[in-house]
């Protein structure tokens, strides 16, 4: 729970929220730099209290902590549903390690914004993909494989690693422009929240999603697709 804390402090300040009580010195703004650059472990292998379900309290049943101290998300489960971080975050780093079943599916999401306007994380957000390429339809879709920016931008080099073992992702936000790595490998770039960015939209399958990657932060959400698929050492630090 304190790792929470610490966390939803960490996406008050992105947000600007201000203490008027603390005076800046030079002196506590290096600490506040300090702090800033600090690694905040989302998911250590035995606790999910950074996370909750898609306009839930909790995360459902299928998502559930292995002894080898993985998350894993069972669709054979009932109690299922996206899950997003409950914080939010706007220019920050972000990493985790993932392996997808045969065949599998699913997805990260971004600055993802939780309202009764929106009926899904991926409403807002726009998505890495996490894919098995070889047997997935949708590894025969250009910009719908993994480490692309979901039916927008395609990788740069296609080297994700076959289903059942590890991949390595980092997600990049800085001042608006965007990175995404995979197994370290930089696979795309680009700038949101400009001319080329709303040519982008409108030329995807969200052009006409009111709100879909208009905002600057949000909670980042790890999706159900139906598919098995694990996840580890996700953390993330500000920038």
């Amino acid at each position: 729970m304190e790792k929470y804390i610490f966390a939803l402090m960490l996406g008050c300040a992105l947000l600007s929220c201000k203490n008027d009580n603390k005076p800046t010195t030079e002196a506590n703004q290096d600490d506040q730099q300090e702090e800033v650059n600090e690694w905040i472990s989302l998911f250590d292998g035995s606790s999910t209290d950074a996370w909750k379900g898609w306009k839930k309290d909790n995360i459902g049943a299928a998502w559930s902590i292995q002894d080898n101290g993985e998350l894993m998300f069972d669709p054979s489960q009932e109690d299922k549903g996206d899950i997003m971080t409950k914080a939010t975050f706007e220019n920050f780093e972000f990493h985790l390690d993932w392996k997808i079943s045969e065949c599998g599916n699913s997805g990260i999401m971004y600055n993802v914004q939780e309202s009764d306007d929106y009926h899904a994380p991926y409403s807002t957000g726009p998505e890495m993909q996490i894919l098995d390429n070889s047997c997935h339809p949708d590894g025969k879709i250009v910009t719908h494989r993994a480490g692309d920016l979901y039916d927008m931008i395609e990788t740069s080099v296609v080297n994700v690693k076959p289903a059942g073992e590890w991949n390595s992702i980092m997600i990049k936000s800085k001042d608006t422009r965007y990175e995404f790595w995979q197994n370290d490998t930089k696979v795309v770039e680009f700038q949101m929240h400009n001319e080329a960015w709303n040519e982008l939209v409108s030329s995807s399958k969200f052009k006409d999603w009111s709100g879909f990657g208009s905002f600057k932060s949000g909670h980042i959400a790890l999706q159900d697709h139906g598919d098995q698929i694990w996840f580890r050492n996700i953390k993330i630090k500000t920038l």
